[in-house]
């Protein structure tokens, strides 16, 4: 995937007194009174902000934050809290300007915090005058916000391509690069975990990855439904009856391939639930009329863990249970462990996903970890993301 990357410019001594306009994502979870509850996103942005800085060019950035209706400028939609924790994080002031798509005042070596983008008329359409009075800001454009990279909205995609320059800046750029490592040119043998609640909220994904990799392990609601396809009893477990048939046909398509998708040998399941629900272990053919399936059992763990040791490359995206309650956490804990040892390159995304990464401390283990959500499923579903082919395309000339 061939884009333009701002650290290259900046090597090169080309952003020096141009005024540069960054798109972050500066999305961050606050508490009802407007306070940070966390600033991931925000520390993740520093980098590129610094890089522009340090390059001596006049910094511009901007973000959406929550969902605030276009044309209406309310308090809650304010990125101050933000411009205030960027100040801090930098170790200098940064001005928050308002009503800025007519022009902004910056002069090299300065950086400002354009408020929230999408207030503006026209943003979330990708409005092309809106685009263009945008694009005149700048000398060049830098998309860093991966987690927007699946909309063509104006700071996403218009504004790139109607700047002098578009490129890519350090975050948008790795993520660029652990995508292409894990799925255009990925080490074999490739495994993927897909799980979670719903094969329906998947099932693109699950379609698309059956003609790359080498083993697609499953988990959660969907291993259940694929359980079904299998011939297998689930009680009461969460599952898609109507989409055994594509479950099947996944399947196929893997063992065409000589890949597969292992089906769990044994579970472990409760009669409700709830943390305090008693867990039993059992195979999976004997499940019975009233069990809920809530976790693979030790036996599949141990399996897959096994083949994940071996793997080549792993893209991660779900935990295999109901990690959160400490009965039915053991597969997903396995998994994790077994990521972590493994000397393959590993790529994980997803909310569900991130939050186990966390609970077991491995962060530093995993090769690389998608805060993207929806992008990096788009991206699993084969997808090309708006802002990329944007990118790529500015490349090209």
């Amino acid at each position: 995937m061939n884009v333009l990357r701002f650290s290259d410019l900046c090597a090169q001594g080309k952003a020096k007194g141009q005024r540069v306009f960054i798109r972050a994502d500066l999305n961050v979870p606050q508490d009802d009174s407007g306070a940070i509850t966390e600033d991931t996103r925000i520390r993740a942005s520093v980098p590129c902000i610094q890089q522009a800085l340090d390059a001596g060019a006049a910094v511009m950035v901007t973000s959406h934050l929550g969902r605030p209706t276009e044309g209406e400028m309310k308090p809650a939609d304010s990125l101050a809290p933000v411009a205030q924790r960027l100040g801090e994080l930098l170790g200098r002031e940064v001005p928050l300007v308002a009503n800025w798509v007519d022009g902004v005042q910056v002069a090299p070596g300065q950086v400002v915090l354009l408020e929230n983008c999408r207030v503006n008329k026209g943003e979330k359409k990708n409005d092309e005058a809106l685009s263009r009075k945008m694009a005149a800001l700048c000398d060049i454009y830098v998309n860093d916000a991966f987690g927007t990279a699946h909309r063509a909205e104006g700071t996403t995609y218009g504004i790139a391509q109607f700047a002098p320059i578009a490129c890519a800046g350090p975050l948008l750029a790795a993520e660029i690069d652990a995508l292409n490592q894990a799925l255009a040119n990925p080490k074999r043998p490739l495994v993927a975990i897909v799980a979670g609640s719903k094969v329906s909220t998947k099932l693109t994904i699950l379609q698309s990855l059956a003609s790359k990799v080498d083993q697609l392990i499953v988990g959660g609601g969907i291993a259940n439904t694929f359980m079904l396809a299998a011939g297998l009893p689930i009680g009461r477990s969460l599952a898609e009856p109507d989409l055994v048939g594509d479950a099947k046909a996944v399947m196929e398509a893997m063992k065409a391939r000589g890949a597969e998708v292992p089906i769990p040998t044994d579970v472990v399941t409760a009669k409700e639930f709830n943390a305090d629900a008693q867990a039993e272990v059992k195979a999976a053919a004997d499940v019975a009329a009233d069990d809920m399936i809530l976790d693979i059992g030790p036996q599949t763990a141990a399996k897959l863990a096994d083949q994940l040791r071996k793997a080549g490359t792993i893209v991660w995206n779900g935990p295999v249970g109901v990690f959160e309650m400490a009965p039915f956490e053991g597969g997903t804990k396995a998994i994790a462990q077994a990521i972590a040892e493994s000397p393959a390159f590993s790529i994980a995304g997803g909310g569900d996903t991130l939050a186990a990464i966390a609970k077991y401390g491995i962060e530093k283990d995993v090769g690389y970890i998608s805060t993207g959500g929806g992008a990096f499923l788009e991206v699993l579903e084969g997808k090309t993301l708006p802002a990329f082919e944007i990118l790529m395309k500015r490349a090209a000339g």
